[in-house]
């Protein structure tokens, strides 16, 4: 039996004694017994990728809420509670994943899962998850299994791949006359998120896929791939990939002098990292978000995030740090919302609340009862330039 087989095997055995939910997935237990909260502190934890491909958005993201937490701490904390954001590395390794929750959930007790990180990773952690009564906030997956189906500990404030994808594909169709569209994925959820999208849009339009080809994240070699690609004549590629990989799969094209296609990627495949090097020229991205430049006009608020973002960790904020920013303010005020006399039930209650949120960014969230997913339109950038420029906003399928 394979390491990984058994730690999914054995780790509902281990939550055997936890608190669960009740039929609806709330908890309703009374303030002294609920899980990861005392009278002086809230525990929150997360998984996330500090050393592996992902690393700059598990990194970003981490820095983003400890400035949020670490503020309201100084500030008094939430109803005279401290936040303490307990953070373990999984190098974005499932088997590695499914430890590091183990621990979070059965040692350090946390009250609520905040900014977990990939959507493989998500989705075989949060059944158990739930079991144990603890709700996921906010995750780093744009997976639409972040809120579909609906349950009530399941919330997210990012765009949803699908729907960008589909967003994109429509876009690109309509207006700017692309017909062969095509995908290279990786072989995993989030990759088969990106391929039903595509798939999806297209028969939305009477067309098909042209090409698709997959790889695993660690893949290095593309050659292959992209020649396969430019031998179908694909003038669109939606990619299923991250920085390294999208880094990749560009520099390849642009060594086979491939230009007469647009590469198009999603909230996984946004950095400045693409954007910095000369392969990334032109590349698209539809996101929740638009990263921020050092010498773009700011709001006094955004100006002085960006200095004490600056101060404390020695390099400029990308878009994870505001994605964690966001993540833990909105925590906080879920947090706020549920009161003094906290429990999961007032948590969940307090998220849905939240429905005419704007952050220090401009972009807006907002939830209810009925709608856990906290946005609904993304935002189209292209390199230019080695940096991302905005072409539009609110765009939607």
């Amino acid at each position: 039996m394979s390491a990984l087989k058994w730690l999914l095997l054995a780790w509902p055995l281990a939550l055997t004694g936890c608190t669960g939910g009740d039929d609806a997935g709330r908890s309703s237990m009374a303030a002294a017994e609920v899980r990861g909260v005392t009278d002086a502190e809230i525990v929150l934890g997360s998984y996330t990728d500090l050393s592996g491909p992902t690393a700059l958005w598990g990194v970003g993201a981490t820095n983003g809420a400890r400035l949020r937490f670490d503020r309201a701490n100084a500030e008094g904390g939430v109803h005279g509670r401290l936040i303490r954001f307990v953070v373990e590395d999984i190098a974005y390794q499932l088997p590695k994943a499914i430890q590091a929750a183990n621990k979070l959930i059965n040692r350090d007790n946390i009250f609520a899962m905040v900014l977990a990180v990939g959507t493989p990773m998500n989705n075989a952690i949060m059944p158990q998850q739930f079991e144990a009564g603890v709700p996921n906030l906010f995750p780093i997956s744009g997976g639409r299994q972040m809120v579909e189906p609906f349950h009530p500990m399941k919330f997210t404030q990012r765009g949803i791949y699908y729907n960008e994808v589909r967003a994109a594909v429509r876009h690109f169709v309509e207006n700017e006359g692309k017909r062969n569209i095509c995908i290279i994925h990786h072989d995993s959820d989030y990759g088969q998120e990106i391929v039903d999208a595509v798939e999806d849009q297209l028969a939305a339009t009477g067309l098909q896929v042209a090409a698709r080809t997959a790889h695993k994240p660690t893949e290095s070699e593309f050659t292959a791939a992209v020649l396969r690609l430019r031998e179908a004549l694909c003038d669109m590629v939606a990619m299923a990939t991250v920085h390294r990989d999208t880094i990749l799969v560009l520099d390849t094209a642009r060594k086979m002098g491939w230009e007469d296609v647009a590469w198009v990627g999603n909230n996984a495949a946004y950095g400045q990292v693409i954007a910095d090097h000369e392969s990334g020229e032109g590349y698209y991205a539809f996101t929740h978000m638009a990263k921020i430049y050092p010498d773009d006009d700011k709001s006094a608020a955004v100006q002085a995030w960006w200095d004490q973002y600056l101060a404390l960790y020695g390099n400029e904020p990308g878009l994870a740090a505001m994605e964690g920013y966001r993540a833990a303010d909105l925590t906080l005020l879920a947090l706020d919302n549920a009161g003094r006399e906290l429990t999961v039930d007032g948590l969940l209650k307090g998220v849905e609340a939240i429905t005419d949120y704007e952050d220090i960014f401009g972009y807006r969230v907002s939830f209810s009862a009925e709608k856990h997913g906290g946005v609904r339109e993304s935002v189209l950038s292209q390199v230019r330039n080695g940096r991302y420029v905005v072409l539009a906003e609110a765009v939607s399928y």
